[in-house]
C-alpha cells in the first residue's frame, strides 16, 4: 500500500450510514441500465458501468485518463512496483495511459464488482482551472505516481446519482448536453476537494515543468519507434538522471520500460483481435527480433505468445475495467 493510499485510507475513517444508504442507490440505478458481467457503455459518451461477479486473476491493460469510482467488492491494480486496492466508496484516478495489471475481488454472483468509469482529459481539467479561477499549490515538491485513489465525499456520489439519472430520464440529446455540464462540476470537486493536490500535478498539465507530461504523451503516441533515455531527456530539456527520477516517480517504471510494457500489451490487443499473428504484431509495434519479443512478452504475461492467447481465449473474455 502506498504512502498516497495510507493517507487516504487515515483521512477516510469508515463510512457513515449515509454515505452507505448513497452508494447503495447509485447501485440500484445502476442496475436500471444492465445486470450483465461486462462493460457497458451509456447514452453518455464518457460515461460506462463496469459489473463482473467472478473473482479473475491479475489481467493486463493499459489505464487511460479516467476516473472510476467503485461501488461494490474490490479491485486490486499493480503497474511498476506500486500496488493499489480501492473498495466501495473509493474511486481511482488515471491522468495519463499507465501499462498495469487489474484484479476483481471479493465478489459473488449476489454481490458482484460494480464500478463507474469517466473518462477525463487533461484539456478538460485545465479548462475547468481556467474558468473557475482554480489554483492549487503543491503540498511539497514531491513528484506523485499518475495514479491514486481517493475516497468519494457524498457531494461527489451526489453528483454521480444526478448523472446516472440522466441515462434514463428525457432525450438522448438532453442527456449529453447536460452531462457535459455534470462533469466540470464533478472535475470542479475533485480539483476543491481533499485530493486536488494529486489531481493536479504541474508537471502533468505544464509542457515546460520539467517535460515529464510531454514525454510521457510522446512515448504513448511513439512506443513503436526507438530512442534512448538521453535522447527523450535533450528533447525534453531535462538531464538524463532528472528524466529518470521523475518518470518512475509518476509512472512507476523508467522510460524504456514504460515503452516496453506499451508495445507488448498493443501486441496482445492485435493478437487477440485476431487481426494478426506473433511476428506481424511484434513487427507492428516495433520489435526487429520475433525471438527478444517473444522473450519479453513470456516475461511479462507468463507464457509465449501463441500459449498465452489460446489461454486467454479459453478463458472469460477479460474486457476492459
Amino acid at each position: 500500500m502506498t504512502e498516497q493510499q495510507l493517507e487516504t485510507r487515515a483521512a477516510s475513517g469508515k463510512s457513515t450510514g449515509n454515505h452507505q444508504e448513497q452508494i447503495a442507490g447509485i447501485i440500484a440505478q445502476t442496475e436500471k441500465i444492465t445486470l450483465a458481467d461486462g462493460r457497458h457503455p451509456t447514452v453518455i459518451p464518457y460515461l460506462s458501468i463496469s459489473r463482473n461477479s467472478r473473482i479473475t486473476p491479475l489481467i493486463p491493460s493499459v489505464l487511460t485518463p479516467s476516473f472510476c469510482l467503485i461501488l461494490q467488492g474490490m479491485k486490486k491494480l499493480h503497474y511498476g512496483s506500486t500496488s493499489l486496492e480501492y473498495l466501495p466508496g473509493d474511486y481511482m484516478v488515471s491522468m495519463i495511459h499507465l501499462p498495469a495489471f487489474a484484479q476483481i475481488a471479493g465478489v459473488s454472483r449476489e454481490m458482484p464488482y460494480i464500478g463507474l468509469r469517466i473518462d477525463i482529459t487533461t484539456q478538460e481539467i485545465a479548462s475547468v482551472m481556467t474558468q473557475a479561477g482554480i489554483s492549487i499549490k503543491p503540498r511539497n515538491k514531491k513528484v506523485n505516481n499518475a495514479a491514486f485513489i481517493g475516497k468519494a465525499d457524498s457531494s461527489l456520489l451526489e453528483v454521480f446519482s444526478r448523472l446516472l439519472k440522466l441515462t434514463g430520464n428525457g432525450s438522448p440529446r438532453e442527456a449529453v448536453y447536460l452531462s457535459g455540464l455534470i462533469k466540470h462540476e464533478l472535475i470542479f470537486n475533485l480539483l476543491t476537494g481533499d485530493y486536488g493536490h494529486l489531481f493536479l500535478q504541474e508537471v502533468l498539465f505544464d509542457q515546460k515543468a520539467g517535460g515529464i507530461g510531454q514525454a510521457i504523451e510522446w512515448i504513448h503516441q511513439n512506443y513503436s519507434r526507438s530512442f534512448t533515455v538521453h535522447e527523450l531527456a535533450d528533447a525534453n530539456n531535462m538531464s538524463v538522471s532528472g528524466m529518470h527520477h521523475k518518470f518512475k516517480a509518476i509512472t512507476a517504471m523508467g522510460p524504456l520500460q514504460y515503452q516496453k510494457q506499451l508495445r507488448l500489451q498493443e501486441a496482445r490487443r492485435l493478437m487477440l483481435s485476431g487481426s494478426m499473428g506473433a511476428t506481424a504484431a511484434a513487427m507492428e509495434v516495433g520489435y526487429e527480433s520475433a525471438s527478444q519479443f517473444s522473450r519479453e512478452y513470456r516475461r511479462l504475461f507468463g507464457l509465449p505468445p501463441l500459449k498465452d492467447i489460446q489461454a486467454v481465449r479459453r478463458s472469460i473474455d477479460p474486457g476492459e475495467f
